[in-house]
């Protein structure tokens, strides 16, 4: 009985010394694990606070971006808008320039580019402003920049052949290059400009705009937001490739042409000089126009592989 009583305290004092190491282990388990969790959410807190500043601060950036880039472009397109309108009214004040077609087509040109810049400008503020517009107000606007853009390359198509005319059949100018005619071409390039935007606006027709859930559009108003079919896509890069093929060759052969007529005898130096600069003159313009044009297609090769706002950048650079 003895040895009985024995080893029953013995197991007794064993089992109230374990359970006291368990309830004391389950103590300090629980306080670390409060502790753990006050400076883990701690931590989390903090570094919430750190992504708010920081994406607080990139927006800032982005406003403060956004307003230096709209006054440095802004201020030189009202400049440009201002000479652009003084040309404009000179050439309809004066007698000789309302009567001399070298004088019309330059209005002509001169008008379409304006245009296309008060437009251009127009969809830059509404994008640096982050409008969103419905699809039809920026397809208006779209195809207007379009319309404006597509008539400057043909007017100097017809401007480097009245050159050329001018060089090569002097005899015969005044005969080839009247008023009338000149009207008659100024005609057909705006035809030809328009046909160019009603094919496109029945492109667009074909897509299924019932199926949208808003007309408003998801991102900025721009062209690329207007291909909204792949046969747009394929038809606006073959109407440019068309259009800058045909004026380049154009412009090439009529400058080919004042050098060979330059080189005769009975040519007039001068004036054959004053043709090779002006030719010369139109093919940096078309070079520039054809730029303006096909930006469209860099940017969206260069959005494949590089971040949205290089993109936004890298547009607003290719703007100016």
């Amino acid at each position: 009985m003895t040895c009985l009583h024995c080893f029953w305290n013995a197991n007794c004092k064993k089992s109230v010394v374990l359970l006291c190491l368990n309830y004391i282990n389950k103590f300090i388990f629980n306080f670390y694990l409060k502790c753990f969790s006050k400076m883990s959410y701690a931590n989390q807190s903090q570094t919430l606070n750190i992504i708010n500043l920081n994406i607080t601060g990139q927006q800032y950036q982005g406003l403060l971006e956004r307003v230096l880039f709209s006054t440095l472009i802004g201020m030189p397109c009202c400049v440009f808008l201002f000479i652009n309108g003084t040309m404009l009214f000179t050439l309809r004040s004066k007698l000789v320039f309302r009567e001399t077609s070298r004088y019309i087509l330059l209005y002509n040109l001169l008008f379409a580019d304006t245009a296309q810049l008060a437009f251009g400008q127009l969809l830059y503020i509404f994008a640096a402003g982050r409008i969103r517009l419905t699809y039809p107000v920026c397809g208006v606007l779209v195809m207007l920049t379009k319309l404006t853009n597509d008539i400057s390359p043909l007017t100097l198509v017809v401007m480097s052949l009245e050159r050329y005319v001018a060089v090569c059949f002097p005899l015969r100018h005044a005969t080839i290059i009247t008023i009338r005619n000149t009207a008659v071409a100024i005609i057909v390039v705006w035809a030809i400009s328009l046909l160019n935007v009603f094919t496109r606006i029945l492109l667009l027709l074909n897509f299924p705009f019932e199926d949208l859930e808003s007309l408003q559009i998801k991102d900025v108003c721009s062209d690329i937001q207007m291909l909204l079919d792949p046969i747009t896509d394929h038809y606006d890069k073959a109407y440019t490739y068309c259009l800058f093929v045909s004026a380049t060759v154009a412009i090439i052969s009529s400058y080919i042409g004042v050098m060979i007529a330059a080189r005769s005898a009975s040519a007039d130096k001068a004036s054959a000089h004053k043709a090779r600069n002006t030719l010369l003159l139109h093919l940096v313009q078309l070079g520039l126009s054809l730029f303006s044009t096909m930006h469209t297609s860099i940017v969206q090769s260069l959005s494949t592989i590089m971040q949205r706002l290089a993109i936004v950048r890298i547009k607003s650079v290719f703007y100016v």
